[in-house]
This record gives structure tokens, C-alpha cells and sequence, in this order.
């Protein structure tokens, strides 16, 4: 009787290690029974948190530990991989993934072959095409990246604690967060400069005599031949003067220039356009954005999310060109891909843009991914589309001496506004018009308007200022925002950043005394030279040694020259339990006013407390604290209860001012509000669960445009939208 042989055998297995385990699940479909896909949860070793980790004396050499929480993942790796024939890492595609990659291999020092693959997009095809094609750890990568980690450090724990000693403690530095920083409070610093100015504008409202219900509307910009500047009529009397003169005048076309225009789509998306876009579109936090698109790229659904790169794959431009055909028609797709320059400083070309990996699928992830995902596939669907087409006339007018423009537009062709930014409306329908034909007046009107401050950084402009000036990359974006903010140096009211009074205070300390740290170009030298290090061309040691040496050189000199009296500033108002001078000193929160005769006299007050010389109203309520009489008072700020029996005891209590609208966001109640400076806003009750705030005063109507919240200004009398571009004048 036949009898098979037995042999035993064991199947050939390979390790697959990325950082998260929804990343691997994703994997772990397109790979067969041969592989095993294993997470590292991020980074298994870093610098301590306890010391600075660095041996500046030793070359810069890093202390790397493997972190309490990392200790079980690594040995649990270790065990895996003793079992492996094969270990690949497939950590993200970037120097921070390059780095993890590094690390590892460092951690587990496995005995095994090591293998490093990379993709833009999880896919099958994708996956299948890394394992064909591994390489080695690109330590270039690692040095950029390890030395960026090293340079934070350096900075970090060096800097922060001269915070410490000569402002407050609990103060930080940082060297990308405190350049962002400035920003916002320079940004301030112009608004708080800025005067504004009354002007006014006439506007004609015509039309032609056979065309009498085709009415347009012509600005007046000439006198004399002479452009009108903005602020050339000043005032309502000299506009109605201006008015007077033109209501007997007759309208004469002088000039007609016809043209054909065109107006493109944008590129795909980058990691900063996408931050903005979301922002303005979606009203997502840039944290927030970042974290549904990791999502989308470890579900497979869109590419890469870290890139500063516009390219997009030849494969997915066809694609994007099929469903452009089935979904809008042949006249919107172009007959050759339409192709992108990547702008920004550093930018990797062989990245991608951010986009869907399948372009056919137009609704893709969970609750709120599926808006994000929807307006990347729209992006990028849109930069493959034919251009919009329309017809553009501009009409000079003559009426006396006065010249009158308008313009008038009207779609040919919506080419990619169909799908995306369709806001190319015309702007108003001429009737058929000659050079030299009479035109009808129906009516003159004189608009009054201000200038108005700089805008302040909402989160999108001011990531789109960071790129501009080529200060911080694509991976950097996002923490530097949430850093800043949660460190307390600036805070967000109406979606907009406003520096907190110890921002500003420890901005001005660091531009007096650390002048590089916080030097705009200094700051994107320092980026381009880590782009000079992944790429190759520089060493990270000696770009670290030219950054120490005079830093540390500066610092140890302010350590002994600075004191903490330097920081001060006197003023003529009297302690009231002393009678010693006031003094304004920095702390934790920002300014205040302390006494002179310290430590003999620890008073203190708030640098904005100055109560006006009006008399203290008595009222029925009593001081929770001491229980004495409450009294009304009024600071320059407004009216607050304060105890009677101050200075023995300073409490104080705002008078609630309550807003008719409730919070959009929380249905809490929108009360009266004011910042550590005095300036008052309107605010969400529920802060800081619900953070909701408004610098004008806002009112039940909303905006015709978006329904959102609109808020008046009691100065202007200007009625804005909180959260798109709308505005008028209060009836």
C-alpha cells in the first residue's frame, strides 16, 4: 500500500512595520499570507524629558531613550521579528517617517534583513509596487530630520529657562513657535497703529433709452482727466458737492474696450492650501484637518497628506480626464493633462499633491472625513477641467468734466466653476452700447465708507504667511498653531489670532535680547539648510555647531546682564497701602502693576484697574468673600462690582451683558466680554468648554449669503458677516 511521505515545512514570513494600526489594517488587505503587518505607535525612541539629551561638547550627539510607553511595543516587535525571515518598514513618506524607520532599527537591532519601502498612496498597487522595489534607510532624510529635532531642543531648553529667571516661570520658547508668534503680535501692533479714515464714492446708476429696465450701475473714478484716489472726496459735504454738479450733466460713452477672458483652475492640493481651504470652506482647525486626512490616507482613500508638491500621477490625470468626460461631458475636458509648478521654498517634486487614490469615488469616509474627502476629489477633478470662459466690457463714461467706469461681464463658458468656486457670476448684463451714445441717468448715489485695519491671521493666512516666508514645512503647520495657542501667547476671537498681553511681552523680550531666534529670514535660512541636509548637501553637525556657537555665546552673556528690574517699568501712581511707586512688572499672565517697596509690600493690582474719580453707587449685594457691601464702579472699560472694603479685600465682578443671539455653536448664551488689555468682545458663557467669541456686538439677523452670525461695529455702524465676506452699512 502507497503511503505519502510527511514533510514538514515552514512558510516563509515577512514583517511589515508602520506607525499605526489603522494604517497597517489598510495594508494588511492588499498583502498576502506571507506577510504580518505590525504597528510602532509612532516613535519607540526620543530625547528625554527630563534634560536636554543633547552633548553639545560631543559633536551634538543625541540621548535617545526608548519612552516608558514604547517599552512593551518594542519587545512585543522584537519577539515578531525573531519569528520573521523579512522585515520591511513602511513608515510614512517623509523625513519624520525616515526617522521613525531609523529608530527602529536602532530600538530592535534586528538580525534579520532590513528593508525600507515607501509609497505616496495605500494601495494595492501601490503596496505591491514598494515591495518589487525596496532600498535602504535614507539617512540624509534621518540628519534633516534628527537635526530639526535637536536645533527645537537646543532652543527650547536653553531659551526657556532665561524665561523663567528673569520674566516668570511657566514661560516657553520655541524656535518656529515664537516667529509665529510675532507674527500675530506685529500684525497688532499695525492694527493698534492704524487711524481710520472717512472717504466716499459716487455711483451713477444708467441706462440706454431703447434698453430703459437694463439698468447699470458706473463708478465715478476720473476728474479732470485725473484718477480719483480712494480718499479724495472725504466727506459727505464735498461728496454732495461732487453730486450737485453731475445731476444736470450729460453721459457719454467715450470709450469701449471689448475682451475675451479666461480664468483657470487652481492646482491640487498641498498640505498648506489645504489647511486654508478647509478652514474657509469647512471651518475646520488646521489639528483638525490633519487629523481627518491621516484618516482618509490610512483608509486608503487620498494620497499623502504631508507635501508641499502640486505634481499629480500620470495614471490619476487620466483617470481624472475619464470622469471628466462621463460626469460633465467631452467640452470639459481638456485634451492634455494640465500640468502644475510647485512653488514653494523646499518643495519635494517626486512627492504628490494631496488626492483621492480613486478618482471615480466621489463620496468617501466617516462624518466629517466625507467633506474633507469631497473637497479634495473637487480640487482636484477641478485642475483637470477646461478653463471658464467669458466676455468682458468696460465702458468709460464722460459727464462734464468727470469720468465715469463700468464693467460688465458675462460667462461664455463655466468650464471648471462648474464644479468648484462658481463664483463667477456676471457682474452685470450691458445693453448693446456705442462709442460716442448718449446714456440716460436714473440716479446718483453717495456711499460712505472707512478704511479699515489690516486683517488679523485667521489660522489659514497665517499658515499661508508661514509658507510664504518659508518658515516652518508641511509636518509643522498644524502643532506650531495648537503650540501657541496652548501655551497662552495668543488666543482666537471670531476665528482670528490676537496676541495675549504675555505673547506680546515676551515677544518684545526676545526681539531686544534674542534678535535671531526670532528674525523672520534667519528663521527660513534655517529651514533651507534642513532642506540642504535631506538632500544631501550639508553635514547636520556643523549647521548645528554655526547655530550654537554664538547662540549659547549670547545667551550666557544675557544670563548675567539681564535682570529681572531691567524688565520693569516706573510709573508716577502711588501704591494705596504704601504710598511707594506703582511699577509695571511681566508675569505668567502678561502685564501688571506691583509695588515698589517689594518684598516689604506685596501689593499688586491690574495694569488696567485705574478706576475714574466718578463715586462708588452702593447696591444690595454683599462680597462672597469678606461679605462687606458690594459697590458699582466704572473703569475706563466700563461698569464692574467691586468690594467696599478694597484694598483689604480686591474682588471684583463683571456685570454681565447678555447678547439677544445665542452661540451657533453650543446654544449657550453670547455675554459681554473683555481681554486682559480692556478691550471688550462678546464671548460664548460656556467658555472654555465652547470658545466662541466676537469683537463686534452680534445681531439676530443673519447673513444673506452663508445664514451665519452677522455683528455690527458701534463706531462704523458696519454690519459684517462672522464668517464669509459680507458686509453693509446699518440702515
Amino acid at each position: 500500500m502507497f503511503r505519502a511521505s510527511i514533510f514538514e515545512f515552514r512558510i516563509f514570513m515577512n514583517l511589515v512595520i508602520v506607525e499605526s494600526p489603522a494604517k497597517g489594517k489598510t495594508i494588511e488587505k492588499y498583502l498576502g499570507k506571507d506577510y504580518k503587518v505590525l504597528a510602532s505607535f509612532g516613535h519607540v525612541r526620543d530625547l528625554p524629558a527630563k534634560n536636554i539629551g543633547v552633548d553639545v561638547k560631543n559633536d551634538f550627539t543625541p540621548e535617545y531613550i526608548i519612552p516608558a510607553k514604547a517599552k512593551k511595543v518594542v519587545s512585543e516587535l522584537k519577539s515578531e521579528i525573531a519569528k520573521s525571515d523579512m522585515l520591511y518598514l513602511a513608515t510614512d513618506y517623509d523625513r519624520e517617517g525616515e526617522a521613525i524607520a531609523w529608530h527602529l532599527v536602532e530600538a530592535i537591532k534586528p538580525k534579520k534583513p532590513v528593508k525600507r519601502i515607501t509609497f505616496h498612496e495605500i494601495t494595492k498597487s501601490a503596496i505591491c509596487e514598494a515591495i518589487k522595489h525596496p532600498r535602504e534607510i535614507d539617512l540624509n532624510l534621518v540628519n534633516a530630520q534628527q537635526a530639526r529635532r535637536i536645533l527645537d531642543r537646543l532652543v527650547g531648553y536653553k531659551l526657556s529657562p532665561f524665561l523663567w529667571k528673569k520674566v516668570a516661570q511657566g514661560l516657553s520658547a520655541g524656535r518656529v513657535q515664537s516667529v509665529a508668534v510675532r507674527l500675530i503680535v506685529d500684525k497688532e501692533k499695525e492694527i493698534q497703529k492704524f487711524v481710520t479714515q472717512e472717504y466716499w464714492s459716487l455711483e451713477a446708476k444708467l441706462s440706454k433709452e431703447d434698453y430703459p429696465d437694463n439698468i447699470f450701475q458706473a463708478i465715478l473714478t476720473e476728474k479732470d482727466n485725473q484718477k480719483i484716489d480712494r480718499l479724495t472726496i472725504k466727506n459727505e459735504a464735498e461728496a454732495k458737492k461732487v453730486l450737485d454738479d453731475l445731476n444736470q450733466a450729460d453721459y457719454i460713452i467715450s470709450d469701449i474696450q471689448k475682451a475675451e477672458k479666461k480664468r483657470y483652475p487652481a492646482p491640487p492640493f498641498t498640505t498648506s492650501t489645504l489647511q486654508q481651504e478647509a478652514g474657509s470652506k469647512l471651518h475646520f482647525s488646521a489639528k483638525q484637518t490633519m487629523r481627518l486626512a491621516q484618516n482618509l490616507y490610512e483608509a486608503g482613500l487620498i494620497t499623502y497628506m504631508r507635501t508641499d508638491s502640486v505634481n499629480v500621477a500620470r495614471q490619476a490625470l487620466d483617470s481624472a480626464a475619464e470622469v471628466i468626460k462621463k460626469k460633465f461631458g467631452q467640452n470639459y475636458a481638456l485634451s492634455q493633462p494640465r500640468y502644475y509648478k510647485t512653488k514653494s521654498k523646499g518643495a519635494q517634486e517626486a512627492h504628490e499633491a494631496i488626492r483621492p487614490t480613486n478618482l471615480s469615488l466621489e463620496v468617501a469616509g466617516k462624518n466629517q472625513e466625507v467633506r474633507l474627502y469631497q473637497l479634495i476629489w473637487k480640487k482636484t477633478i477641478a485642475s483637470q477641467m477646461a478653463e471658464a470662459v467669458f466676455d468682458e466690457t468696460n465702458l468709460k463714461i464722460q459727464a462734464k468734466n468727470y469720468g465715469f467706469s463700468s464693467t460688465g461681464v458675462k460667462t461664455k463658458f463655466d468650464g471648471f466653476t462648474k464644479l468648484y468656486q462658481n463664483n463667477l457670476n456676471d457682474k452685470q448684463i450691458l445693453p448693446p452700447l456705442e462709442k460716442g451714445e448718449k446714456l440716460s441717468l436714473i440716479g446718483l448715489e453717495k456711499i460712505q465708507h472707512f478704511t479699515e485695519p489690516p486683517a488679523r491671521y485667521s489660522e489659514g493666512t497665517l499658515i499661508k504667511e508661514l509658507e510664504k516666508r518659508g518658515i516652518g514645512r508641511p509636518s509643522t503647520y498644524a502643532p506650531t498653531i495648537s503650540t501657541i495657542q496652548d501655551r497662552g501667547y495668543v488666543e482666537k476671537v471670531e476665528g482670528k489670532f490676537v496676541p495675549k498681553d504675555i505673547g506680546t511681552a515676551v515677544t518684545e523680550i526676545l526681539i531686544k535680547h534674542f534678535s535671531d531666534i526670532i528674525d523672520y529670514n534667519f528663521t527660513a535660512k534655517m529651514e533651507e539648510e534642513l532642506d540642504d541636509i535631506a538632500e544631501g548637501k550639508l553635514k547636520w553637525q556643523p549647521v548645528l555647531k554655526k547655530f550654537y556657537d554664538p547662540f549659547s555665546k549670547n545667551l550666557s552673556i544675557k544670563m548675567l546682564e539681564v535682570q529681572k528690574s531691567d524688565l520693569t517699568e516706573k510709573t508716577d501712581k502711588k501704591c494705596p497701602k504704601c504710598g511707594k511707586n506703582l511699577l509695571i512688572k511681566i508675569g505668567r499672565y502678561g502685564k501688571f502693576l506691583a509695588c515698589g517697596g517689594y518684598p516689604e509690600c506685596k501689593h499688586t493690582q491690574p495694569l488696567d484697574g485705574d478706576i475714574t474719580k466718578k463715586e462708588a453707587q452702593k447696591t444690595d449685594k454683599k462680597c462672597p468673600k469678606c461679605k462687606k457691601d458690594l459697590v458699582l464702579k466704572e473703569s475706563k472699560y466700563g461698569k464692574f462690582l467691586a468690594c467696599s472694603g478694597y484694598p483689604d479685600c480686591k474682588f471684583t465682578e463683571n456685570i454681565k451683558v447678555e447678547s439677544k443671539v445665542k452661540c451657533p455653536d453650543c446654544a449657550g448664551k453670547i455675554v459681554q466680554k473683555r481681554t486682559r488689555k480692556g478691550k471688550m468682545f462678546w464671548g460664548c458663557e460656556n467658555y472654555p468648554s465652547c470658545k466662541k467669541a466676537f469683537w463686534d456686538e452680534p445681531q439676530e439677523k443673519t447673513c444673506p449669503n452663508c445664514k451665519s452670525i452677522i455683528t455690527l461695529n458701534s463706531k462704523s455702524k458696519l454690519l459684517k458677516c462672522s464668517q464669509c465676506d459680507w458686509k453693509a452699512k446699518e440702515d
